[in-house]
């Protein structure tokens, strides 16, 4: 049982932590952030690997990097697998496969909406710190959050000099997780 439960921690975070590097490539250059950072340097390269391949058979569409969404559903799809066997339940995979990849789906939006809650809340402390000049990550993060940020900005005006708007968007970011419901995992 204690066995059982390192497995499955193991397996859900060396899984999910590279999940997020794929998924935080995507919306980077989804944002059209600077790849040339030290940081998106560093998601690159790790990566490159499965990418590289997967782009041979899969194209971008557009801006959207399809691969990397690919890549992102599979091992998430994997993962999902490795944990129904990993806690004995692997009667349930081949009935249950559509459910599997509507599972893995939502688990990849809710990735996506912790990244970007994630992102805002190292966004503000780097803003109350006036660390942003100079900083590799900040604008990043700047990059990352703005398509979230500027429409709430554009209704919202800065109250007394502070922005309220990365406040109203992690609020809207959470109640679409309360809908999303609890993680199965």
């Amino acid at each position: 049982m204690v066995l059982q439960q390192i497995l499955v921690f193991l397996v859900s975070t060396l899984f999910s932590f590279y999940i997020g590097a794929v998924l935080i490539r995507f919306l980077l250059a989804w944002s059209r952030a600077d790849f040339y950072n030290p940081f998106s340097q560093f998601i690159v390269k790790i990566t490159n690997p499965p990418l590289v391949k997967l782009r041979r058979i899969i194209p971008a569409l557009g801006k959207l990097d399809t691969a990397a969404i690919v890549l992102a559903l599979l091992l998430q799809i994997a993962l999902i697998i490795l944990l129904v066997i990993i806690q004995g339940k692997s009667s349930q995979i081949s009935a249950n496969i559509f459910y599997i990849v509507l599972l893995a789906m939502i688990e990849l939006i809710r990735t996506v909406i912790w990244i970007y809650i994630i992102a805002l809340i190292i966004q503000a402390i780097l803003s109350w710190t006036n660390n942003q000049q100079g900083n590799p990550i900040a604008g990043l993060l700047d990059s990352l959050t703005r398509p979230l940020l500027r429409p709430v900005q554009r209704y919202v005006q800065p109250i007394s000099g502070i922005d309220v708007s990365p406040m109203i968007v992690m609020l809207g970011l959470y109640i679409i997780l309360i809908i999303l419901g609890p993680s199965p995992f």
